[in-house]
C-alpha cells in the first residue's frame, strides 16, 4: 500500500508572496502526514498565481513567476520539512532554465529530499497572440515551450510514479505512454479556468470532462491517478476545484469538497492495478 494524498490549493492572488505560498504548503505536508501519507500531490503552477491569463512584455515582470533553481532559498523550506517528516511530494512550478528557456515544469521529491524526477508539460493549451476581447488570456503557447522531457516513469520509494500536468491529463496516450513503462501511480496539478474563452462551455462540463479523463485512463492502463487543483477566484478569475483519487477500477475513492486549501488523503493498495495489468 501508499499513503497518498493531494493537497488542494485555493487562490493564489498576485500579491502573494512565496514565503506565504511555501507556508501554506508546508501546513498541508503536515496534514498529509498526520494522515498516515508518504506521497503529496501539490498542483501545477503552485508557487503562483495563474500567471498567464495576463498579457506581458516586460521580461522582469514575466520573470518574477519563475523558478531558476529548485530548491532555491523561498522553497528551502518545504525541502526541509519533508525531510523531516519522511515525505515526498510532487510539485508545479514555472521553471527558467539557466540559458533562458522556459517551460510548465513539475518535479517528483522523495523522502529524503532528493529530487528523482522532472517533467516538462508536452500538451499546452491556448495561444500565444493578444486577444484583445477576451476576458482574460490563455498564454501558455507564449511564455511556455513544449517539453522536452517526454513521458517518464520513475522509482519513488519502491513505487513507479509517472507524472503530467493539466491538459495531458485529457489525452489518452500520456496515461498509455506512462502504462507501458509499468506505472503504478500517475500524478498531476492543474489550473482550468471554468470559463473556456474559445467557445460557449458549461463549467459543469469543464469538471465533467476532467473526471471522465482521469477514470477511464486509471482503469483502462490500470494505475492510480492523483490530481491536484489549484482552485477558486484568483483577483476575480475562476478555476474549477474537483481534486480526486481514482483507483484503477476507475472509481473516485476521494474529491476534494471545497475550492480552498484542503488534504484528500487514501490508503492506496497497488495490488488492484497488479490484478487489472495481470
Amino acid at each position: 500500500t501508499l499513503g497518498l494524498a493531494v493537497a488542494q490549493m485555493g487562490p493564489v492572488n498576485l500579491a502573494d508572496t512565496r514565503e506565504d505560498v511555501v507556508g501554506r504548503l508546508i501546513e498541508m505536508l503536515r496534514e498529509a502526514k498526520s494522515r498516515g501519507s508518504e506521497v503529496v500531490v501539490f498542483p501545477e503552477l503552485a508557487l503562483t498565481t495563474f500567471f498567464p491569463r495576463y498579457w506581458m512584455e516586460d521580461e522582469e515582470e514575466l520573470d518574477r513567476f519563475y523558478e531558476k533553481a529548485m530548491p532555491n532559498p523561498r522553497v528551502q523550506p518545504l525541502f526541509d520539512e519533508e525531510r523531516k517528516l519522511g515525505m515526498g511530494f510532487y510539485l508545479g512550478y514555472a521553471e527558467l532554465t539557466p540559458e533562458g528557456r522556459r517551460f510548465n515544469t513539475s518535479i517528483l521529491v522523495d523522502k529524503a529530499g532528493n529530487i528523482v524526477g522532472k517533467y516538462r508539460k508536452i500538451h499546452l493549451p491556448g495561444h500565444s497572440d493578444h486577444k484583445l476581447e477576451a476576458p482574460f488570456q490563455h498564454l501558455e503557447k507564449k511564455y511556455f515551450e513544449v517539453g522536452d522531457l517526454g513521458f517518464r516513469v520513475f522509482d519513488m520509494d519502491d513505487t513507479r510514479v509517472g507524472m503530467c500536468l493539466c491538459n495531458d491529463r485529457r489525452w489518452p496516450e500520456t496515461y498509455r505512454v506512462l502504462s507501458l513503462q509499468s506505472a503504478e501511480v500517475v500524478v498531476l496539478g492543474y489550473n482550468t479556468p471554468s470559463i473556456n474563452i474559445y467557445w460557449n462551455e458549461p463549467i459543469h462540463l469543464r469538471t465533467s470532462t476532467h473526471l471522465i479523463s482521469l477514470q477511464a485512463n486509471a482503469y483502462q492502463n490500470a494505475v492510480w491517478v492523483a490530481a491536484a487543483a489549484k482552485c477558486g477566484s484568483e483577483d476575480g478569475f475562476h478555476m474549477i476545484g474537483s481534486s480526486v483519487i481514482v483507483a484503477p477500477t476507475g472509481e473516485i475513492v476521494a474529491r476534494a469538497l471545497s475550492e480552498e486549501d484542503e488534504v484528500i488523503a487514501v490508503k492506496a493498495d497497488l495490488r488492484i492495478g497488479e490484478n487489472f495489468r495481470e
